[in-house]
């Protein structure tokens, strides 16, 4: 919910969102019978497939609150009980996914997916010859095409946990010679802050944080701020070591199928831009030597000061 807009939209939008939960509920009850649950069948039924209380009694929560949920009113639930609710309801991934965004609870227990399937990375390789990359919600860098790895590197070389824009961000001298502006890291730093919010408590987002912290005093500085950001398009600045100043507008895509994962792609911003890009896409990869920290060893930063925005 867009917590900007007027009170009176936001709570006729909880409440739209409920009546759908409502509904939701309502028709994967009626679709199972008793016996699909491993109850005796029952006479009498007046209406088809389970009662209310019989998905309150396999779930393990109380008739009331469940016939409460069913109803549409302004309860909270938590992941625990929506999970209990999913199995005894028979909810596949899909439906499952559906009934935690109708609830409002993140939902941390979602099984893994395959978030570079074949097609993507194809959709990926076609946008050669601009620069395209492929990053979830952690910003985790998951796929990348010839010319993103011309412009900021060749991530092939790179360890997979440390393809990663984040930790790149904050640890990469390279990169801090290459981005031009530097007022962007705010921003990077708050839109990460924002997509943290529906992962709270989750491991890999808490390693993450405590690591950046560990190594860079200024990621500590922006993450005590707390300041949060939508995502737009925006203006960012190169400085090829071989083809010399890039500038290209960047816009985030969102695969409508995998949540939190965007399709990164950049545009020239001007002529003279699509001509250096062009001449760094035909030297190919570009092999940085990327500054690792060794093995159980925790690295301390090259220097203070925080590298730009990549995305």
């Amino acid at each position: 919910m867009d917590e900007t807009a007027p009170l009176p939209e936001r709570l006729a939008r909880d409440a739209e969102r409920r009546r759908e939960l409502a509904s939701f509920l309502r028709t994967r009850r009626e679709r199972l019978t008793p016996e699909d649950v491993g109850l005796p069948p029952g006479y009498r039924r007046r209406t088809p497939g389970l009662r209310r209380e019989e998905v309150a009694q396999l779930s393990g929560v109380g008739v009331t609150w469940y016939t409460w949920l069913e109803q549409g009113r302004p309860i909270n639930a938590s992941a625990q009980v929506l999970e209990a609710v999913t199995r005894t309801l028979r909810l596949d991934e899909s439906e499952r996914t559906h009934l935690f965004t109708l609830a409002g609870v993140p939902d941390h227990t979602t099984r893994a997916v395959e978030i570079c399937e074949p097609a993507v990375r194809e959709v990926v390789d076609a946008l050669d010859p601009l620069p395209a990359q492929l990053v979830n919600a952690r910003y985790d860098i998951v796929a990348w095409n010839r010319t993103q790895a011309a412009l900021m590197g060749d991530y092939s070389t790179l360890p997979a946990r440390y393809r990663n824009i984040m930790w790149l961000l904050f640890t990469q001298p390279t990169w801090r010679e290459l981005l031009v502006d530097q007022q962007d890291v705010a921003y990077v730093v708050a839109r990460f802050r924002a997509n943290m919010a529906e992962h709270i408590g989750e491991p890999a987002w808490v390693e993450l944080v405590d690591e950046l912290c560990a190594v860079s005093p200024a990621f500590v500085e922006l993450w005590e701020r707390h300041d949060v950001a939508a995502g737009n398009s925006r203006v960012k600045r190169y400085l090829h070591p071989e083809v010399g100043s890039i500038r290209l507008v960047t816009t985030g895509l969102h695969l409508s199928d995998r949540p939190g994962v965007r399709l990164i792609v950049g545009t020239p911003a001007d002529d003279e831009s699509g001509v250096a890009l062009a001449a760094a896409a035909e030297l190919g990869p570009w092999q940085v030597d990327w500054v690792l920290p060794e093995p159980g060893v925790v690295r301390e930063p090259a220097v203070a000061e925080p590298a730009p925005v990549v995305a």
